[in-house]
């Protein structure tokens, strides 16, 4: 099999660039398995890249679930109209907008949470160990414990993906990254319900 060859086939199987499919062959002496395993490492490398990328393009996606009751509407960016029109990204926006129908998150990052919706939330912690007899070193690894449990249940990034409680959703996101080669980020969203 040719060089050319192996990178096509290396880029239909992983959905990377073909560069990087290119890069990781090199790396490898033209082993695909060891390719697949350098482009895996590099999948958190590449991403890291690609933040600094401005993300100009993208969608608005839309969602109204079965009932008529809860609509989504998401602002999905990337870096190019061809990867705004591409169906990898459209479907990652429409996974998106039903894990936001599903979880109604309030925030795109935990560092969205305003300080002071975090103080609060934690006040409110801390009032459930009012009359408790446990030492305070104890109470106050509870509260941060229940504190960071609360905001990541707040922050559409860092929940649960339906789907797979495994992954959150911003490794969804990243997978996206990898394969598509370019930067994605959730620029805002909206949620209504009757």
């Amino acid at each position: 099999m040719s060089n050319i060859e192996q990178v096509k086939k290396l880029r239909e199987e992983t959905g990377v660039s073909l560069m990087e499919c290119k890069k990781a062959l090199e790396a490898s002496g033209n082993d695909i398995e060891k390719a697949k395993k350098i482009l895996r490492e590099k999948g958190e490398e590449l991403s890291g890249k690609r933040s600094e990328r401005e993300a100009g393009e993208g969608i608005i996606s839309s969602y109204i679930h079965s009932n008529n009751k809860v609509g989504v509407l998401l602002d999905m960016r990337c870096e190019s109209d061809f990867v705004a029109r591409s169906e990898d990204f459209q479907n990652l926006a429409h996974e998106i907008c039903l894990q936001i129908a599903a979880t109604n998150p309030q925030y795109i990052t935990k560092d969205d949470v305003p300080e002071e919706v975090a103080e609060e939330e934690k006040q409110i912690i801390l009032k459930q160990f009012k009359e408790s007899d446990k030492p305070k070193e104890v109470i106050d690894q509870i509260v941060q414990g229940k504190l960071k449990k609360q905001l990541k249940e707040v922050a559409l990034l860092s929940q649960p993906w339906v789907k797979d409680e495994k992954k959150v959703v911003e490794d969804l996101i990243s997978e996206k990254v990898a394969k598509i080669g370019e930067k994605i980020i959730v620029h805002r969203f909206v949620r209504y319900e009757i």
